[in-house]
């Protein structure tokens, strides 16, 4: 996952080989929270389950084989295709901490879920800046 520019002075200067070894080396290019593979088309339902080709099953959002079949009869107009890419995360949110135990390799998913409340906390700030902004040259907002 490329980092943006403005916050590229926060990892280290050797941050694509750090995150190389975590992601094809240690996790031998799949994700360490649901198994999903790098660069691989995947079949899922949307809330965590996937086809694994591999196994021929389905697998839950933590990489488990689903045992059970799948019982709903709308299942074809679900499933939608992604495709896999892992990224390095750290862990405990500290770009500055890049300890092998604190680095993991992600999938899109799984990095997103893990960084839920960071996204969260930006995008109202965000919001609360734009309306700011707004109140600042356009005037209070209308009711209507």
């Amino acid at each position: 996952m490329p980092i943006r520019p403005e916050h590229r002075f926060f990892y280290p200067i050797d941050w694509p080989q750090l995150s190389d070894a975590i992601r094809f080396r240690r996790a031998q290019g799949r994700c360490e929270e649901c198994a999903r593979p790098h660069l691989q088309r995947v079949f899922h339902l949307g809330d965590g389950r996937w086809w694994d080709a591999e196994i021929s099953g389905w697998r839950d959002g933590q990489g488990r084989r689903l045992r059970q079949r799948l019982r709903d009869e709308n299942l074809l107009a679900r499933i939608r295709v992604t495709k896999v890419v892992l990224a390095a995360a750290h862990r405990d949110h500290d770009t500055a901490n890049n300890d092998d135990a604190n680095l993991a390799a992600f999938c899109q998913r799984c990095h997103m879920l893990h960084d839920r409340d960071e996204h969260q906390r930006r995008r109202w700030r965000t919001l609360f800046r734009r309306k700011a902004i707004g109140d600042l040259f356009q005037g209070p907002y209308s009711a209507t």
